[in-house]
């Protein structure tokens, strides 16, 4: 069992039953109160995230959550289809809902990071960065760029993220995943 001192970011406890990774943690004493440890704690099952207070009588169980290796195949009807990285005949689907927003950035044969808990495969764990090429964008106009001028483009997977001016159709750029933002260019067309 963990004591709320024990309770650090990035470790993965049982909270209502369900495996949460600790996003956030903060100690705080405030005065003539006892010490609490105010956590944000993401739901590593469907990715919801919770702000809770900690008080000194809780304690924790650390969730047996494993990570491997597996290979992205496809999407159909907000199914996201893997397979094991070595058995391709070994396949599974986690729900759009589990996997949220970060969807957007798999491309097929994406090698990521599945976590396993309970013997079930719940969610997936994106590279944080993604080199991506661009599909479509407006050409870049010369004008106001004072304020860092940027234009929407759509990437190779569907998704639409804001770029600079001079990225161009066919370049390949690299994306935060966790942000859905633009990192850098990292080949021109």
């Amino acid at each position: 069992m963990l004591t709320y001192t024990e309770l650090k970011k990035g470790l993965v406890i049982v909270f209502e039953g369900q495996p949460f990774e600790i996003v956030e943690s903060d100690f705080l004493r405030m005065q003539q109160r006892k010490a609490v440890v105010k956590l944000k704690i993401k739901n590593i099952i469907n990715g919801k995230i919770l702000d809770r207070n900690i008080h000194a009588s809780e304690n924790f169980e650390e969730a047996d959550v494993n990570k491997k290796e597996v290979k992205f195949l496809y999407n159909h009807r907000d199914e996201y289809w893997f397979c094991d990285i070595n058995n391709a005949t070994n396949r599974f689907a986690i729900p759009f809902e589990n996997i949220g927003t970060q969807a957007q950035f798999l491309k097929n044969n994406t090698v990521v990071d599945a976590l396993e808990y309970n013997g079930k495969i719940v969610n997936i764990n994106l590279p944080i960065k993604m080199d991506l090429k661009v599909k479509e964008t407006p050409p870049g106009e010369k004008g106001d760029t004072a304020t860092g001028g940027k234009k929407l483009a759509e990437l190779e997977t569907g998704a639409k993220v804001n770029v600079p001016l001079f990225v161009n159709n066919d370049d390949v750029v690299r994306i935060n995943t966790q942000t859905g933002e633009y990192v850098e260019r990292i080949e021109k067309a």
